[in-house]
């Protein structure tokens, strides 16, 4: 415990210091506060839901399993088998292995598989860029789009700047921008600063990188 500093009325003031000794405090010294946007490591892309394709596939396959179900089920029943089942059976055990149509049909189910495993394995959602983490529960995302726009408000605040175009990628944002007065070289180095210290702002995971180019307005007429 410190001693009081000023009058008797003074509240001592406890601090707890890394070698266990007692230091006097002012109660007015402003207090550390905890970093609530430290950032929490890197967040991944986004996973879709692929609801399309899985509705599809689950689609062909209960319509395939339910003829093929309700044939079995028809011949145990004393039943004679449906015409398109006997073709099948009869083309497949009759048909040889290097035919056109065998060969065909290996490589559409395995262009199909493929495309399904690939689909299982990769995020998707390649509109939305991924942002830092700056609280565990929480992951957010920023829309190519309005990533784009973002820099081009940016850009528009050079002095000289009459029109830009920014198209944003998953790594880069192409910048084409018109300038209508100033040197072309000193509106280009001012959008570099401006732009590099927009995608900073911008907190994504992977920063974009920027392709910048600086023209002037093309003649009318």
């Amino acid at each position: 415990m410190s001693e009081p500093r000023g009058s008797d009325s003074t509240p001592p003031v406890l601090e707890k210091t890394p070698d266990s000794e007692t230091d006097s405090t002012d109660e007015n010294t402003p207090q550390e506060q905890p970093d609530t946007t430290a950032d929490l490591g890197r967040g991944g892309r986004f996973w879709s839901a692929r609801r399309v394709p899985a509705a599809v596939v689950a689609a062909a396959l209960l319509v395939i399993a339910g003829a093929f179900l309700y044939d079995v089920v028809a011949v145990r029943a004393d039943h004679d088998a449906m015409p398109w089942r006997s073709g099948l059976a009869r083309e497949l055990a009759e048909r040889p292995l290097d035919d056109v149509w065998v060969l065909v049909g290996a490589g559409v189910a395995a262009a199909l598989g493929l495309w399904l495993i690939l689909l299982a394995v990769t995020p998707g959602l390649r509109s939305v860029l991924p942002m830092r983490r700056t609280h565990p529960d929480v992951r957010a995302g920023l829309h190519r789009d309005a990533a784009a726009l973002a820099l081009r408000d940016r850009a528009m605040e050079v002095g000289g700047v009459q029109s830009v175009r920014v198209k944003a990628g998953r790594r880069r944002a192409d910048v084409r921008a018109v300038a209508h007065f100033r040197d072309l070289d000193a509106v280009h180095t001012d959008l570099d600063t401006v732009l590099a210290d927009a995608v900073r702002g911008l907190g994504l995971t992977r920063p974009l990188g920027l392709t910048v180019r600086v023209r002037r307005p093309g003649k009318k007429g």
